[in-house]
C-alpha cells in the first residue's frame, strides 16, 4: 500500500465511525452565499499544519490569522486542508475561516469520496471542493462533480498523468489542477505539468499544484501558460513572498519573462517532450551554416557561448537568426558575487533572441533568478558530495558536467557512471562533457538521459562544427 492509498484507507475507516462529517457539528442549511472562485490574483494559498511528506509546517496555526495574512497580501482564495490524520486539519477550519472572511473564496481540500462528502462541503461553507482522479473511478468523479455544479460549487479537478486526463476528459471540468507531485512517492517533478499541459483538448483553466517554494518557480508556471497556482508549504512558511508571487502573474517581476515570447522557455521544451529520444543541446554555435542543419536535424536547443573562449558567439550574429524550431541558449561563465548578467546577453534575453540562460560558473543559487529567468544551472561533478549541489538550485533540471582543474565552463570530459548513477536518482538527468557520436548509444542505453549537450565532440575545431558527425549523432538516435 503506497502512502496515498493509506491516506485514503484511512479516511474510509474514519468515515465509518464518525459519518461524513467526521465529529464535527456542521449545519444543517448553508449560511453563508458562495463566492466566485478563480478570481484575480488567482494564486490559490493553503491552510495545512503539516503534511505527509514534508511533516509539521505550522503545528499549530491559526488557520484564520493565516487566512488574514493572505487575504492582507491581496489574495482571494484560500484552500483549506480538512484532513485530520496527515495533514492536521479539520473542517472546523473551513468553516471558522469561511464565517470570519465571507468574502475569501474557499476550496475544500481533502479526499473526498461521496456525495456526502459534497453535501457536507457546501454546508459547511466550501465555494469549490477539490476532486482526484488518483482517487476517483471515473464515473465517481462524475457524480461528484455533478453534485457539486448542482449547489454552485466550482470544482478543481486534479490529475498527475496522461490516463487520468483520459479519464476526466468527458466531464471536461473548467478548472483542471495538474500536480507536480507524485503522490505515491511523494517526489516533485517541477516539469510534469508542463508536459501533461499539453494533453489537455477542452476549455479549462489550468492550475499548477505543489513544488512552488520560490519566485522562480510561481515564475515557471505562469510563464508556462497555466492560469493560476496553488501553494502551500512556501506561503504558510513566508508569507511575505505574496507581493512578489503576484508581480510574476501579472508580469511586472521575474526578470527577463518579459521577453517576446508567448510561452516560456520551459513551456515549450515540455511542450515537444520526446519519448523516442532526450533532448538534444549542440552547443558552441559560431556559424550560421552549423545552426541552420542542427535545427533541421532536429536538436532541441542550440547553445551560445558568451565567455573567454574560442567557441564564443558575436551579438550581432546572435540577434541576426531567425526563428526556428530550436530553442537558443546563451551560456554565461559568472562568479557567486555576480549580480547582473552582461548587458549584452541581457538585452538579447528581452529581445527574444535567447531564451533560456545557462549559468556555467560559480552563480549563487540566490543570484541567477534575480538575474535571468528562464534559467538553468550547470554544475562540475567532481565526486559524490557534489551531487548534493543539484537541489540548492531553483531550476527545474541541473545541468552536470565533469570536474576538470583550473577550467570554467565545459570541460570535455566525461561524468563517470557511478556519479551519473547517483545523480539521476536526484532528477532526470542532463548531462555534458564528453559525449560524441561514436559513445551516444551506449550512453543513452546505461543512463537513459533526459538530455544530452555536445560541442567539442561535433567539431573540426574549437567553434567549427563538423557536419558529418551531426547528421551522424542524429543516426544514432533515431
Amino acid at each position: 500500500m503506497n502512502k496515498l492509498d493509506e491516506i485514503v484507507a484511512g479516511r474510509r475507516g474514519r468515515i465509518k465511525r464518525e459519518g461524513h462529517s467526521l465529529g464535527v457539528r456542521v449545519p444543517a442549511a448553508r449560511k453563508l452565499p458562495l463566492f466566485p472562485f478563480g478570481r484575480s490574483p488567482f494564486i490559490i494559498c493553503e491552510i495545512k499544519r503539516r503534511s505527509p511528506s514534508r511533516g509539521d509546517i505550522q503545528k499549530k496555526a491559526d488557520p484564520v490569522k493565516q487566512a488574514a495574512l493572505y487575504r492582507e497580501a491581496g489574495i482571494r482564495t484560500v484552500s483549506i486542508l480538512t484532513e485530520e490524520d496527515y495533514f492536521g486539519g479539520s473542517l472546523r477550519d473551513m468553516m471558522a475561516v469561511k464565517k470570519t472572511f465571507p468574502d475569501l473564496a474557499v476550496l475544500r481540500k481533502d479526499f473526498l469520496l461521496d456525495p456526502e462528502d459534497i453535501d457536507i462541503s457546501f454546508r459547511a461553507g466550501a465555494d469549490a471542493v477539490l476532486l482526484m482522479a488518483s482517487v476517483l473511478e471515473s464515473k465517481r468523479l462524475k457524480l461528484l462533480y455533478e453534485r457539486a455544479r448542482s449547489y454552485g460549487m466550482e470544482v478543481l479537478v486534479e490529475v498527475h498523468s496522461v490516463a487520468e486526463i483520459a479519464e476526466i476528459r468527458e466531464v471536461r471540468p473548467s478548472f483542471t489542477g495538474i500536480n507536480s507531485r507524485d503522490l505515491a512517492t511523494f517526489r516533485i517533478d517541477l516539469t510534469l505539468p508542463l508536459r501533461l499541459k499539453r494533453e489537455i483538448d477542452w476549455a479549462t483553466r489550468k492550475v499548477f499544484e505543489s513544488g512552488i517554494m520560490q519566485v522562480e518557480h510561481a515564475g515557471l508556471a505562469f510563464g508556462s501558460g497555466f492560469d493560476g497556482i496553488l501553494v502551500g508549504e512556501a506561503v504558510m512558511r513566508r508569507p511575505d513572498l505574496l507581493p512578489r508571487f503576484i508581480k510574476v502573474l501579472n508580469g511586472a517581476d521575474f526578470a527577463c519573462e518579459r521577453n517576446s515570447k508567448k510561452d516560456s522557455f520551459w513551456g515549450r521544451l515540455y511542450g515537444k517532450k520526446r519519448v523516442d529520444r532526450p533532448f538534444v543541446k549542440i552547443c558552441g554555435i559560431t556559424k550560421e551554416e552549423d545552426f541552420l542543419l542542427a535545427d533541421d536535424l532536429g536538436a532541441d536547443i542550440v547553445g551560445f557561448v558568451f565567455a573567454e573562449s574560442p567557441r564564443r558567439a558575436d551579438t550581432e550574429f546572435v540577434r541576426g537568426l531567425k526563428e526556428t524550431r530550436s530553442l537558443k541558449a546563451g551560456v554565461v561563465v559568472l562568479g557567486p558575487g555576480d549580480r547582473s548578467l552582461p548587458d549584452d546577453v541581457r538585452h538579447l534575453l528581452e529581445e527574444g533572441h535567447l531564451d533560456v540562460i545557462q549559468f556555467h560558473g560559480s552563480e549563487s543559487p540566490e543570484h541567477c533568478g534575480k538575474m535571468a529567468g528562464p534559467y538553468y544551472k550547470a554544475i562540475r561533478i567532481r565526486h559524490e558530495d557534489d551531487i548534493g549541489k543539484m537541489a540548492a538550485y531553483y531550476c527545474p533540471r541541473v545541468l552536470i558536467d565533469a570536474h576538470a582543474a583550473g577550467i570554467s565552463g565545459g570541460t570535455g570530459k566525461r561524468i563517470d557512471d557511478e556519479l551519473l548513477w547517483m545523480a539521476g536518482k536526484r532528477q532526470p538527468l542532463w548531462i555534458a562533457g564528453g559525449i560524441s557520436p561514436g559513445n551516444i548509444a551506449s550512453i543513452v542505453e546505461m543512463h537513459s538521459p533526459e538530455l544530452i549537450d555536445l560541442s567539442s565532440g561535433l567539431e573540426t575545431e574549437p567553434g567549427i562544427k563538423d557536419h558529418k558527425k551531426m547528421k551522424k549523432l542524429f543516426r544514432e538516435l533515431s
